[in-house]
């Protein structure tokens, strides 16, 4: 058994995140979560990878699904969910057609990026779906970069921030969190006993944990500073490597969309293999 210690929503892909007491889980996400996403003028997704500063931006997700946007880089700005006028996006290898936000929102985020950008919203989320390799036919996803929810322990955390605390960047240490972006987080675990889970319920809501995380320079990205370490990927090269990525955190499909979690919900392993030495799939 876990306890549900946090969970958080990223309205905008690629910018900050909030914190819930409680959230729905839709078929594609947490309700809220990664509907709206910033893209190139080729309709291809723009993120932090590239754009650093996109991390921080603050969207406030409104009642109404339209965002309040704050940033250093741009006065405030209320948008409004768009509706119709229906353009072609790319996230990744997925393309699909998202609706495009209004002129000042775009223009709101060229300035942030410092280049031509659109801001475009998933109005239908059964659009896209995740990697049938992992994935049903009939399960979706919203613009997160593969699947609906990532989950995160707070024990594998630990067990990270002890290796960089031992090792030649132990000033970039500790993490936080923040840095791995994960919608649930729990805790009374064990540190990576997540890679071998394969079904679970989190209050009453049940998931089928379907592959690893794979990670990137994102994690690399101080959030309050949008400024690049080293740290976490260093660190987890040493320790985490395997088929030539860095590994950290596990995705989630939800098998019964439309029921609520909260902080302090029980989590229960309905189905584990030992936790494998190699790629957590």
């Amino acid at each position: 058994m876990g306890v549900l210690s946090s969970i958080n929503r990223y309205p905008v892909k690629s910018c900050r995140g909030h914190s819930a007491r409680s959230a729905t889980v839709e078929a594609w996400g947490l309700a809220g979560d990664r509907r709206w996403m910033v893209v190139d003028e080729a309709g291809e997704v723009v993120t932090a990878r590239e754009r650093p500063r996109l991390m921080l931006v603050t969207p406030e997700l409104r009642p109404d699904g339209g965002l309040n946007l704050t940033s250093p880089d741009a006065p405030p700005l209320a948008i409004d969910v768009p509706a119709g006028n229906l353009v072609p996006v790319q996230v990744w290898k997925s393309e699909l057609v998202a609706s495009l936000a209004a002129p000042e929102a775009c223009a709101w985020f060229s300035k942030v990026v410092g280049e031509p950008v659109r801001l475009v919203h998933l109005d239908d989320p059964t659009r896209r779906h995740p990697n049938p390799a992992f994935a049903l036919d009939t399960d979706y996803v919203s613009f997160a970069d593969g699947y609906p929810l990532l989950l995160a322990t707070s024990a594998s955390l630990a067990q990270l921030n002890d290796w960089i605390a031992d090792g030649p960047r132990a000033d970039e240490g500790p993490l936080p969190m923040t840095r791995f972006r994960p919608n649930v987080v729990i805790d009374e675990t064990v540190a990576w006993e997540e890679d071998g889970w394969r079904r679970i319920r989190i209050g009453s809501a049940f998931f089928r944990v379907v592959k690893g995380c794979d990670r990137c320079v994102v994690t690399m990205t101080d959030p309050d500073t949008a400024r690049r370490t080293k740290e976490p990927i260093a660190t987890l090269a040493r320790y985490r490597r395997w088929d030539g990525e860095t590994w950290f955190a596990m995705n989630l499909v939800p098998d019964n969309p439309g029921v609520d979690i909260a902080v302090g919900d029980e989590v229960e392993v309905l189905e584990s293999v030992a936790a494998p030495d190699g790629p957590p799939r």
